[in-house]
């Protein structure tokens, strides 16, 4: 039977107490300590009324707090609901009026936009590593004697409210049980992740983001290692944590990758990994290669989505990676692909086609909250429809090709950004790009490619010229970007994904001007 969320932290402290399981700075944390913690908080919490199924909503940064906090609401069977701790007021309110949220808590950094939604929404209001007039201090030594152990619940009990990003509409709540996640987790922590205790995994993903969330601080507590956290990703200060603190996994999403190589380049330290995991979008095969030999370990890419808890499909150790591809099905979870074009149904495609990745297993999620239409659309036929177009080969490699709505049809063809991406990243001056369909009156949609080039490159003019002939060698005439802007940074979202609709709305209006910084 499926094990409680909160178990994850607490068998470990129970069995390694003495043994690290964070490191912040200079200070220590160990399973016992921070599972004491844990209780505490919950105890508080439970004082002031919150008990099984509560939504509690948390507004609170990547700190020892967030662990603590998140498994002490765990703790009394109710619902975590992690949102970005750079969430503005208004963004807050409404996470607190779509949950049914009974209390917020709130870390300091975050308290001017935490404290104006929670007075807005009528939310109890908590607060942890500060203090604030409206709120109670959930650090306070007496408030209130700490939880025995965690709340007994059932498999399909609701653990955790992911709200999902919401760049096509209003931010949608993915119900996920301790089902979902816990087996995500165990099943993750073997194969893919290959979690020893003896692994010390670097943490600058955001724990409100359930790649952070499930794939790092989940398997690295499961299996009672040590998690290195930091407040945010910087890429000098990642490379030295790492070296000084003899981190062993790192996982992160390809923007990350980049920064840590041009950080080597300029000099800081590449340290030696064991492992190295990509995720949330595609990472360039030449960059898996620089990076392959730049940290001397093997990259492993995979694929996840909020709904999906998150873990679909992963290269795995022990087998050769496929670059490009994101590996196979993790345990316990079929795919297929489907016929993208048919709403209502699934109609499976043979192996080889391009269609609609659909997913099947222990990871799918109970649905959207409040959202019973929305969860209808992509529910059906007993498989989740993911919105991303993919193919498989016949030994059940997964091949993603791009997001369905991401998709550019110019005169009629269809045009997936990630071939052209993966073409033009191969040119020594692009660092990284971004391919977006613009409105033509003639063609419907143009291709436009959005670079940031390195420093020190060739010109602009220079390295369009170039990318030009790349295309012309490497890509059918209407896949070749006719269109290309040149931008200091990509408009990223907290995951660390390009967000291509807004960076489509953010380009000038005559084409080929260059952008102002994004």
């Amino acid at each position: 039977m499926t094990r409680p969320l909160a178990a994850v932290l607490a068998d470990t402290a129970a069995r390694r107490p003495d043994r690290a399981a964070l490191v912040w700075d200079d200070s220590v944390i160990t399973y016992g300590r921070l599972w004491e913690r844990a209780r505490h908080y919950a105890g508080v919490l439970r004082r002031h009324g919150v008990g099984p199924g509560d939504r509690v909503a948390l507004l609170v940064p990547n700190s020892p707090c967030f662990p603590a906090v998140y498994y002490g609401v765990l703790a009394l069977g109710a619902v975590v609901v992690p949102m970005n701790a750079h969430s503005r007021a208004a963004e807050v309110e409404f996470v607190l009026g779509d949950s049914g949220a009974r209390a917020l808590i709130c870390e300091g950094s975050a308290l001017e936009q935490g404290a104006a939604a929670a007075a807005a929404a009528g939310v109890e209001l908590f607060t942890v590593a500060g203090d604030h007039p409206g709120g109670t201090g959930l650090d306070a030594p007496h408030a209130g004697e700490p939880v025995a152990r965690y709340v007994p619940v059932a498999p399909d009990d609701l653990a955790a409210i992911l709200y999902t990003s919401g760049t096509t509409g209003r931010p949608k709540g993915a119900m996920l049980t301790h089902g979902n996640i816990v087996t995500n987790i165990e099943v993750t922590a073997v194969s893919p992740f290959a979690i020893q205790d003896d692994d010390v995994l670097y943490g600058c993903l955001p724990l409100s983001h359930t790649f952070g969330q499930v794939c790092v601080m989940g398997t690295c507590f499961l299996a009672g290692a040590t998690l290195v956290l930091a407040p945010r990703f910087a890429a000098e200060q990642a490379l030295r944590a790492m070296d000084r603190h003899g981190c062993t996994v790192f996982m992160g999403v390809p923007t990350m990758y980049h920064a840590l190589l041009e950080a080597v380049a300029a000099g800081a330290p590449a340290h030696r990994l064991r492992r190295a995991y990509s995720g949330g979008s595609a990472l360039a095969v030449p960059v898996l290669a620089q990076v392959r030999r730049a940290f001397g370990c093997e990259v492993y890419e995979g694929y996840g989505l909020t709904e999906t808890s998150p873990c679909v499909a992963y290269n795995q150790p022990g087998t050769a990676p496929r670059p490009g591809t994101v590996g196979v099905p993790v345990e316990g979870v079929e795919v297929a692909i489907a016929r993208a074009d048919v709403e209502g149904s699934v109609e499976l495609l043979p192996v080889g086609e391009v269609g609609e990745v659909v997913v099947r297993g222990h990871n799918v999620m109970a649905g959207y909250l409040g959202l019973p239409e929305a969860t209808a659309e992509v529910l059906v036929d007993g498989w989740f429809r993911s919105g991303d177009l993919g193919h498989l080969a016949p030994d059940g490699c997964l091949t993603l090709v791009d997001r369905k709505k991401d998709v550019i049809i110019q005169g009629g063809y269809n045009v997936y950004p990630r071939e052209v991406e993966d073409v033009l990243l191969r040119h020594p001056a692009v660092e990284q790009i971004a391919v977006v369909g613009v409105p033509d009156a003639a063609r419907g949609e143009e291709v436009c490619a959005v670079v940031v080039r390195r420093a020190g490159a060739v010109t602009d003019t220079e390295l369009v010229d170039e990318m030009a002939e790349l295309a012309r060698r490497e890509l059918t005439g209407y896949k070749r970007p006719r269109r290309v802007e040149f931008v200091e940074r990509l408009p990223l979202g907290p995951s660390g994904k390009v967000l291509k609709r807004e960076l489509a709305r953010l380009l000038p209006a005559s084409p080929g001007v260059r952008s102002p910084a994004l």
